[in-house]
């Protein structure tokens, strides 16, 4: 679905973004993937990959500095050619008891990590894009932002920043052949989730689920997929909410 297409993905090394990453490489597409703390994941899976026949690269970038995310996606496109698909998934987690004890320090920081590093590298990507005509930038929300709790004010802000981000994106550069859309996971079965959440709460949630379990990271991967790939053509300005129908309004 992906042969020939070069993607980035960024926070690639672990959870979602390795789950991506594997689909993207599964369907023949050349990777660069991204991380900032994980070199020794992302070493490891760049020699899983080695099976398939395509060109995967590693590459440290911390996306919340404009320099860094640009370099990012140039390196791409000096390395390998162009940029075709580029993934926002690199991201921080925030959840507290109450949004009273968020810090104002980890406060800038979510907001730099998942908002401010999706523009800055979406905004690159989209240079190069816009010269070939053609595009597909795909940025990981969360079901959050449709039912927001307690404690996750930073967190559920800096997604529906994200969210309102890909939008005015898609209006501005749909014309110029790039598609933007966004995957917005429900809770998912991932290190950062057992980060915040405890066995009860867990339980808790997936009673809470129509399809009766949480999310699994190959279940957000298969969705940025279709929206990578020639059957999402005519699909921009868009939201797929994978998680298990827990926001069914």
């Amino acid at each position: 679905m992906l042969k020939g297409k070069t993607a980035v993905i960024t926070g690639g090394a672990k959870g979602i973004g390795r789950a991506i990453v594997e689909e993207f490489a599964k369907n023949g597409a050349n990777i660069v993937i991204n991380y900032n703390c994980s070199k020794l994941e992302a070493q490891k899976l760049k020699d899983e990959l080695i099976r398939y026949d395509i060109t995967v690269i590693i590459k440290k970038a911390d996306v919340s500095n404009p320099s860094e995310a640009k370099e990012l996606i140039n390196y791409t496109v000096r390395t390998l050619g162009s940029i075709d698909i580029l993934v926002n998934n690199a991201g921080s987690g925030l959840s507290l008891p109450s949004a009273l004890d968020i810090k104002s320090e980890d406060f800038c920081k979510v907001i730099d990590i998942n908002l401010k590093g999706t523009f800055y590298c979406s905004m690159e990507a989209i240079h190069h894009m816009v010269k070939q005509q053609y595009g597909r930038i795909i940025s990981i929300s969360t079901s959050a932002v449709d039912q927001p709790r307690g404690g996750t004010a930073a967190y559920t802000a800096s997604k529906a920043g994200i969210e309102l981000m890909m939008n005015s994106l898609a209006q501005e550069f749909g014309p110029q052949g790039v598609n933007v859309n966004v995957v917005a996971p429900g809770p998912t079965e991932t290190e950062m989730l057992d980060q915040f959440f405890t066995a009860d709460r867990k339980r808790q949630v997936e009673n809470e689920i129509p399809l009766g379990r949480m999310a699994k990271p190959e279940d957000i991967a298969q969705a940025t997929l279709f929206l990578a790939s020639s059957m999402a053509d005519y699909i921009t300005g868009q939201k797929i909410v994978v998680d298990g129908g827990r926001t069914i309004r």
